[in-house]
C-alpha cells in the first residue's frame, strides 16, 4: 500500500507539472498579452515594451516558465495586474466558497443518486426504473448554463420562490447563512451528478444481487432489508466512491458556468472574470489549483476504495 501511494503521489506531481506547462504555453499564444490587458488596446509599442521588460515578459517562454514555476514551488502564484492583489490571496478568499458549493452539491448528488439507483435496481424493468432512467438521461444531457437559466425562470422569475442570485458575502459562513440563495446553484451542479450516480448505483446493486453471497444469505433467512443495507450496499458503493474522483473535475468545470450565471463569488467566477479580462496570472493560478484538486480527488478515491474493500491489495511493482 505504501509503495502504491508513493507511486501515485509521484504521478500526481508529474501530471500537475505537465498541466502547468501546457496551460502556460497556451496562454502565450493568446493575442494581446498582459501588457494590452493592463495598459489598454491603444497602448503604444514603446509602452508595451517597457511593461514587458519590467515584468520579465521579454524573456523566452521557457525562461518565463522557469521563473514562474520557481515562484510556484515557493507558494507564490503571481500578482493580478487587474485586481492589484496577489493571486494566492484572491484564491484564499474564493476557494472556501467554491468548496462549500461543490461539497454540498456532491453530497446532494450522492444521497439522491444512490437512493434512486438502489430503488431502480430493486424494482428493475418496472415503471419507476424506466421513468428514472429517462429523466436521468434528460438531465444529464442538459448544459449547466441552460439548466441554470431554466431554474431561474421557473423558480425565481415566474414563481418568486427562490432568489435568482447566489448569496453575496466576503466569508463562507455568511454565504452558508443564506441557504435559500444557495438552492439554485447547488441543484444546478448536482443534477448531472444525480444522473451519473444513479446509473452506476443501479448497475452495481443489480450485479451484487446476482452474487452467490446474496443467495447464501437468503438461504440462511436473512431479511431483505438487512441483506440490502448490511451486505449489498457496502459492496455496491465501491464503484460510486471511485466515481467521486472522476466526478470532481466535471464539477469544477461546471462551477465556472454556474458561478458566473448566479454571480456566486467563488473560484469559478474568479476564473471567468480573469479569462474575460486577460488576467493571465490569475488564470494560471486557478488552473493549477484545479489540477491539484482533481489529482488529489482521484487519489483519495483510490484510498477509500481500499479502505472499504479489504479484498483490494496494492502490490508494488
Amino acid at each position: 500500500m505504501t509503495g502504491y501511494l508513493l507511486r501515485r503521489v509521484v504521478q500526481a506531481v508529474f501530471i500537475v507539472i505537465v498541466v502547468t506547462m501546457i496551460v502556460f504555453g497556451l496562454l502565450q499564444l493568446l493575442p494581446g498579452g498582459p501588457a494590452h490587458a493592463v495598459l489598454g488596446s491603444r497602448a503604444t509599442p514603446a509602452a508595451v515594451a517597457a511593461f514587458d521588460k519590467a515584468n520579465g515578459l521579454d524573456n523566452p517562454v521557457y525562461v518565463q516558465y522557469g521563473i514562474w514555476f520557481s515562484h510556484l514551488v515557493q507558494g507564490n502564484l503571481g500578482y493580478s495586474y487587474n485586481q492589484n492583489q496577489s493571486v494566492i490571496s484572491l484564491i484564499g478568499e474564493r476557494l472556501p466558497k467554491t468548496l462549500a458549493l461543490t461539497i454540498t452539491a456532491v453530497i446532494l448528488a450522492m444521497v439522491v443518486g444512490v437512493t434512486i439507483g438502489t430503488v431502480q435496481a430493486i424494482r428493475r424493468n418496472r415503471a419507476f426504473d424506466y421513468a428514472a432512467t429517462s429523466v436521468g438521461f434528460l438531465f444529464y444531457s442538459f448544459p449547466p448554463f441552460f439548466l441554470a437559466l431554466l431554474l431561474i425562470i421557473l423558480l425565481a422569475v415566474d414563481t418568486h420562490l427562490l432568489p435568482a442570485q447566489a448569496p453575496q458575502a466576503s466569508s463562507v459562513w455568511t454565504v452558508l447563512s443564506d441557504p435559500r440563495a444557495l438552492i439554485l446553484p447547488v441543484v444546478t451542479l448536482a443534477v448531472g451528478g444525480v444522473a451519473i450516480f444513479s446509473r452506476y448505483m443501479r448497475s452495481s446493486v443489480i450485479d451484487n444481487l446476482l452474487q452467490d453471497y446474496v443467495r447464501t444469505a437468503r438461504a440462511k433467512g436473512v431479511g431483505s432489508v438487512r441483506l440490502l443495507v448490511v451486505h449489498v450496499l457496502r459492496n455496491a458503493l465501491l464503484p460510486v466512491v471511485t466515481l467521486i474522483g472522476l466526478f470532481l473535475p466535471l464539477l469544477l468545470s461546471g462551477a465556472v458556468v454556474v458561478e458566473s450565471v448566479f454571480n456566486y463569488p467563488g473560484m469559478g467566477l474568479l476564473f471567468w472574470n480573469a479569462a474575460t479580462s486577460r488576467d493571465y496570472p490569475t488564470e494560471l493560478g486557478v488552473t493549477v489549483l484545479a489540477g491539484v484538486l482533481t489529482v488529489v480527488g482521484s487519489l483519495v478515491a483510490d484510498i477509500l476504495y481500499a479502505v472499504l474493500d479489504p479484498r483490494v491489495k496494492y502490490v508494488s511493482r
